[in-house]
């Protein structure tokens, strides 16, 4: 595919975007009817699609509008460029109208904070409150893709010696000083699904400030583990590579489909729980559902759904999980609460609320970072029962 008929394509797919389908959706609707479309066009057009996505206030102020075609055309006009083949023969782009024309040639208008960092207005004053002096550079990174991380499993290998098997697979890695298990990938990062490494359970793929997050909470914890939001497996994974029994509970154990092929590939030592958790747990780990801000780099639609009210309704969840694994924790063990957010509503506050609420309880320590660190944005607190 020629540049423009990528163009033309994530065009349509953000057209479906718009009118209310899901980016992943229509990204993979668009595949199955352009067959002719290689692994290369396929990746082009996702980078553009997401692109857009990631700056979508921005990209419609300067294009006039919030079609695709006017998506594109701002991002285009902020780069400094016209769209290059679009002349409508083909699967190009219809040419440029004269007010298309214009607008592209017209100097930048001056943009709102809002706009010009990508975010919905309503939550500037909670970055604000969050971050400081560190808002607008978190948001301005927040616009750009998120780096690829690995973390490699030390049971099976150490980073320098996967350093070197990914190089000579053609995939450049570098460790982060976010985690001792963090490596980041520079190059060649599409190379890793038929990898051995990744197939041979020597690494995984994971968020450094996620990894910074298991290896903090491992390094209080004692016994058996319980991982009670454990999703995908992420962090049950990480702390089984650590040495703990872990067990992993989901309130819809759906997510957790894939936990022991991935276990059984890493060598790791998980139970995965059908029903309720219940008893008594040295160390509960919480990874909280959340507005998932702090990786609104990897998944940049949910930054445009997300609203007020979803926030009241996510902080009642919130709560309701530390009550719950409160009455996991035994006396004189670790609670770890942790969120990929970094909201005060989501974070201090509900640790805040919890202490007022829960007596016998102290606060040991409580992290926050951001995407000024290297990762994706992630808190937690780690919390023992007296």
């Amino acid at each position: 595919m020629k540049p423009a008929a990528r163009e033309a394509a994530a065009i349509e797919i953000l057209d479906r975007w718009r009118e209310g389908r899901a980016v992943e959706a229509a990204l993979t609707a668009w595949g199955r009817a352009s067959r002719f479309a290689g692994s290369g066009d396929r990746e082009a057009v996702r980078d553009l699609v997401f692109g857009a996505v990631r700056r979508f206030r921005s990209a419609a102020a300067l294009g006039g509008g919030s079609t695709g075609r006017a998506l594109l055309l701002g991002l285009a006009r902020a780069e400094g460029r016209l769209p290059e083949g679009w002349t409508g023969e083909g699967h190009a782009p219809v040419p440029l109208t004269m007010a298309e024309a214009a607008l592209m040639e017209a100097p930048l208008p001056r943009l709102t904070r809002g706009e010009a960092l990508d975010c919905p207005d309503w939550l500037l004053p909670a970055f604000d409150a969050a971050l400081g002096q560190d808002a607008d550079p978190v948001l301005a990174l927040m616009r750009d893709r998120a780096p690829v991380f690995l973390r490699v499993n030390r049971g099976r290998a150490s980073r320098g010696a996967v350093i070197a098997e990914l190089a000579e697979a053609g995939i450049e890695a570098r460790t982060h000083p976010l985690a001792e298990t963090a490596l980041e990938v520079t190059a060649g990062a599409r190379k890793l699904r038929t990898s051995a490494a990744l197939a041979e359970g020597r690494v995984e793929l994971q968020d450094a400030a996620s990894q910074a997050v298991a290896l903090d909470f491992a390094a209080v914890a004692s016994g058996p583990v319980l991982d009670y939001c454990a999703g995908g497996g992420g962090k049950a994974l990480a702390l089984a590579a650590e040495g703990f029994a872990v067990t992993a509970h989901d309130a819809e154990p759906r997510r957790m489909g894939d936990l022991p092929v991935r276990a059984g590939r890493a060598g790791a030592r998980i139970e995965v729980l059908a029903g309720e958790a219940s008893g008594l747990w040295p160390a509960v780990l919480a990874d909280a559902p959340c507005s998932g801000s702090g990786s609104w780099r990897r998944a940049p639609e949910a930054k445009w759904a997300f609203t007020p009210e979803r926030l009241v309704a996510l902080n009642a969840v919130q709560t309701q999980i530390l009550e719950a694994c409160a009455a996991l924790t035994a006396p004189g063990g670790v609670l770890g609460y942790a969120t990929c957010s970094m909201l005060r509503a989501e974070n201090e506050d509900r640790i805040a609320a919890f202490l007022a609420a829960q007596p016998g309880w102290r606060l040991m320590a409580e992290r926050r970072l951001t995407p000024l660190d290297g990762g994706d944005g992630f808190y937690l607190a780690l919390l023992r029962r007296e």
